[in-house]
């Protein structure tokens, strides 16, 4: 991905007094204009299991069929047991009876209940010593020798003691780290292995020898890896692709194509980028936002170009792969976008990989376009529609229900000016979701992976301390874990705001990093 900062100015203030982030909804859900008028009803069956997610014990029912109607026009393309393969659908003859209604035998229902935690309180201080002084010492020179307005937190998970505290109640702007909580939701909401589909329906009729005549609707469904297999392959190692959907397509007997071919991306809005652009296209969001993005809405793979069109770019590119794959196109075939009408049907679809892999290319790297992306599917799914606002609400109210802390959240990357969070809150998230797999997973590895790649090189942190970074022009903050030369599992939260030298600011996180893996207790 790109390297790139925020360039807005401000930074938040710093002062004695501990203060508590605020909620803030800044926008109106009538941004939205993806379809909300959905009614489902689903007969189920099958079996239970449990899995503990931090103080969330998740319940997970599968079935042995669901069954859903609806009055939306088509279905939202999240499938919540995917594997990250694709999936064909046999075309059939579109009718008119029951439109809206799709069988997925077997599929997944997720129910969570949760144990929200007494206090987003640190634990005690720990006892006075002569190490323990020596690390506080070398932590409060480290985080100060900028300047700026700095916040920090550093908890014993093994002795359930607070080692240092430095103004950890103060709200600071989180950057990155932001991604920590959109991912979160994602995870705890959708499940580890939900899957975003993009799909081909058909308005018209598939002849015995293949030949398909009538219009066919390339219809997004918020996957943020689809595109071409060179760019996936180049970006991500994985994805899905056009060739694979085109593939599908083949398989289930589409031959020839003649009619319109439409790109419909309306389970998101039509908005490319998000707050901290005014919700216009930009670099900085690392890609052009669309339920139908294609190639993440770049023009090529130095990333340095955002299309004009992201539905209409990945439509043509659809068609073109049409060609190449073998399905004959006719001759003045009109590429278009629009929306998908109710009786269409389903012809075929192509999954994402599972979400805790998503989750993996979204914090290691500190993907901007994802988090988007993923916040707008939180939206579309759990919320009032896919947009930004509505996927951030989604978010404050999971946190809040499921942690008990209320950091201010205005987009899912933290490019936002508005974005809040604490290091007590950041803390308690992390102690919260250590035990998950795929939170501990997708997290950046100090001189190994992601944004810390480079960072504790040839030290004890390396290949040991993990965890989120986030970056502004004024912002320098690091969180995560480090297991200290005793043998103690420490949480942290570095917050440095209001600063002249980010990568400076990083610097001195790296010799904190440094020094909670060689505290000795």
């Amino acid at each position: 991905m790109v390297a790139l900062v925020c360039l807005a100015g401000g930074g938040a203030g710093f002062g004695t007094a501990a203060a508590v982030a605020t909620q803030q909804s800044p926008l109106s859900s009538s941004e939205r204009d993806v379809d909300t008028d959905c009614t489902t009803t689903a007969t189920t069956t099958g079996t239970t299991s449990t899995d503990t997610v931090g103080t969330a014990t998740q319940t997970t029912t599968t079935e042995a069929t669901v069954t859903s109607t609806t009055t939306t026009p088509v279905s939202t393309g999240i499938n919540t047991t995917g594997t990250g393969t694709s999936t064909t659908t046999t075309a059939t003859t579109p009718t008119t009876s029951t439109p809206c209604t799709t069988t997925t035998t077997p599929s997944t229902t997720t129910t969570t209940t949760s144990t929200i935690p007494a206090t987003d309180a640190p634990p005690p201080a720990a006892p006075p010593s002569k190490a323990l002084s020596a690390l506080q010492h070398t932590l409060d020179d480290d985080l100060n020798q900028q300047g700026g307005d700095n916040s920090a937190l550093v908890i014993d998970e093994t002795t359930d003691r607070t080692l240092w505290n430095y103004g950890a109640a103060i709200p600071r702007l989180p950057a990155s780290v932001e991604k920590l909580y959109t991912t979160t939701t994602a995870l705890l909401e959708f499940g580890a292995n939900a899957t975003f589909e993009t799909r081909v329906f058909g308005v018209g009729t598939l002849s015995p020898s293949g030949a398909w005549s009538g219009t066919l609707y390339l219809k997004g469904g918020g996957d943020p890896t689809f595109g071409s297999a060179r760019f996936d392959k180049a970006m991500y190692g994985t994805g899905a692709t056009v060739q694979a959907l085109v593939a599908n397509l083949k398989a289930a007997g589409v031959t020839r194509v003649s009619g319109s071919i439409v790109g419909d991306e309306s389970y998101f809005d039509s908005k490319r980028g998000g707050p901290d652009t005014h919700y216009n296209a930009n670099l900085e969001t690392e890609g052009s936002l669309s339920a139908l993005a294609y190639d993440a809405g770049f023009t090529n793979l130095l990333e340095d170009r955002l299309q004009g069109n992201p539905p209409l770019t990945a439509t043509k590119a659809f068609a073109a792969a049409l060609s190449a794959g073998g399905i004959k196109v006719a001759a003045g075939t009109t590429v278009r976008t629009g929306r998908t009408p109710a009786g269409a049907t389903l012809l075929t679809s192509i999954s994402s990989p599972p979400l805790h892999t998503l989750m993996q290319l979204t914090n290691a790297p500190s993907d901007n376009f994802f988090a988007e992306t993923l916040l707008k599917d939180i939206g579309a799914r759990f919320g009032r529609g896919g947009t930004t606002a509505d996927g951030a609400a989604v978010v404050r109210s999971v946190i809040a229900t499921r942690f008990g802390i209320h950091p201010q959240l205005d987009d899912g990357s933290g490019l936002s000016r508005y974005d809040r969070t604490n290091p007590e809150q950041v803390v308690l998230l992390l102690r919260e979701m250590q035990s998950n797999p795929s939170f501990w997973k997708s997290l950046a590895v100090a001189g190994v992976s992601g944004t810390m790649q480079d960072e504790m090189l040839h030290t004890r942190g390396a290949n040991n301390c993990r965890g989120k970074t986030g970056t502004l022009h004024d912002v320098a903050n690091l969180v995560g874990y480090c297991t200290a030369a005793n043998g103690d599992k420490l949480v942290f939260a570095f917050m440095m705001n209001g600063l002249t030298d980010s990568t400076a600011g990083h610097q001195l996180e790296d010799l904190a990093g440094e020094a909670l893996a060689n505290y000795r207790g």
